[in-house]
């Protein structure tokens, strides 16, 4: 059981909130309760975001690269970048860095990822004995953490736009349609031993990455679960999808492929008014990944056009270079403001940015990783967030105005706990297993800065 002076139930805010939770799942809800003796008593409780694209070994990456070389620093220079940095990847690396990662989403308030893998074979591009070696590793770090993990192995066959053949720095990544296959089905081998949360879906890494035929393909041999892809994130993306297909990368898309709500497009950044009324009126979930697309140099989200359409939205954490959930959506609201020089924009009409931002993102992140939850209701996954109202950024606000402060005054540190279907993984501000995945995270850049 557990006990909130406060709660953002689906229905809206409540006091005395008592919460049965069996098997992962809401069973009962009880307000104007009391604690009993045996509850976890938190002060207010939310439900609890995903974190919905992530590709956790770039997080060792973080401050490597922020330093001008001669000429224009852009994503194309960044991305050579860390193809030479995969290259002394190891599975035991990498499984130590995917875990002190999920403990770091689990601590600032996310309950589940979806993890965009597209490492997948040996420096080189020799598979493993175990095809999927490294999606058994991203299950390993899942387990340890416990985090809701819903694993989208990337199928990337070109280097770019018009099956442009690999660079030697992504042969790691490569596959044809059959050996992607085979490699989804290893992958749920691997999940199948975790909580019956978790799950598997296929992730088409681009446009540029694969083909037409090949996504056809890809698609038919995998007709349901979530389906990511990355879609017109920078300029030059953009202009080569356009050149050689004829039609820019979200456009072509939702004119060729049935693009429905299974679907996450990340980034999105690039996109016309009608694209991006379109990709609204697909049911589609725009995958949003604001502090890396600011870092990258990528540019805003066309945000207001898309919500005044009725548009699904979540965010992730993409390159990993600083996990925090509030800093997302700060970070969201922020690059509206700043591109279109006014305030409170990422909402529609009259009403609270901050829950806008907040509850949007909880249910766009759910629908994306195909995960009963983004909301507080019986028969949703327990999947919750609690902070700290007392807190001094949060202390002088009505409940109504919590998430408001909760996304543009307050820090990580308000977060207490977070449970993810059921499992109470964060207590006091800090993941149970946080000693023993840190060393181990800490052995690991040890051990890959001394190969580089």
């Amino acid at each position: 059981m557990i006990f909130a002076k406060q709660a953002r139930l689906a229905t809206g805010w409540a006091e005395n909130v008592r919460l049965s939770v069996e098997s992962g799942r809401i069973t009962a809800i009880e307000t104007d309760s009391a604690p009993q003796e045996s509850d976890a008593t938190v002060d207010t409780l939310l439900p609890a975001l995903a974190n919905l694209h992530s590709h956790s070994f770039q997080r060792a990456m973080a401050g490597m690269t922020e330093y001008r070389m001669a000429g224009k620093d852009s994503f194309w220079t960044w991305r050579d970048l860390m193809y030479r940095f995969t290259a002394n990847l190891t599975p035991d690396h990498i499984e130590a860095i995917a875990a002190f990662v999920f403990l770091e989403m689990l601590e600032t308030g996310y309950a589940s990822v979806g993890e965009f893998h597209y490492l997948h074979h040996q420096s080189g591009g020799t598979p493993y004995d175990n095809l999927g070696e490294l999606s058994a590793r991203i299950a390993a770090a899942a387990q340890t953490t416990g985090i809701g993990l819903t694993h989208l192995p990337v199928l990337y066959s070109y280097g770019g736009a018009g099956q442009v053949p690999l660079e030697a720095g992504q042969a790691r990544f490569g596959n044809t349609v059959d050996r992607f296959n085979d490699l989804v089905a290893s992958a749920k081998d691997a999940v199948a031993d975790l909580t019956p949360d978790c799950r598997v879906g296929i992730a088409p890494h681009s446009l540029r990455a694969t083909s037409p035929e090949d996504l056809d393909s890809v698609l038919a041999a995998h007709p349901e679960g979530p389906v990511h892809i990355h879609i017109a994130e920078q300029p030059k993306e953009v202009a080569d999808i356009s050149d050689w297909l004829g039609a820019r990368p979200v456009e072509w898309l939702l004119d060729n492929v049935d693009v429905s709500p299974d679907w996450c497009l990340i980034h999105a950044t690039h996109m016309t008014e009608a694209e991006t009324v379109n990709m609204a009126k697909s049911g589609a979930v725009a995958g949003l990944c604001p502090v890396t697309e600011a870092n990258l140099g990528d540019g805003p989200f066309n945000g207001p056009a898309y919500l005044n359409a009725g548009g699904a939205f979540g965010v992730g954490s993409d390159s990993n270079v600083l996990i925090s959930l509030i800093e997302e959506l700060r970070t969201l609201e922020y690059s509206q403001r700043l591109r279109d020089i006014a305030r409170n924009v990422m909402v529609v009409g009259e009403g609270s940015v901050g829950e806008t931002l907040y509850a949007g993102a909880a249910r766009g992140g759910a629908q994306a990783l195909g995960r009963g939850t983004g909301e507080i209701a019986v028969g949703a996954l327990a999947d919750l967030t609690a902070i700290d109202s007392t807190a001094p950024a949060l202390c002088a606000l009505r409940v109504e105005q919590l998430l408001d402060g909760l996304v543009f005054a307050a820090k990580d540190t308000v977060v207490t706990d977070v449970w993810s279907a059921g499992r109470h993984m964060v207590r006091s501000g800090a993941h149970v297993q946080r000693a023993g995945v840190t060393a181990a995270y800490r052995e690991a850049m040890r051990s890959l800065i001394a190969s580089l």
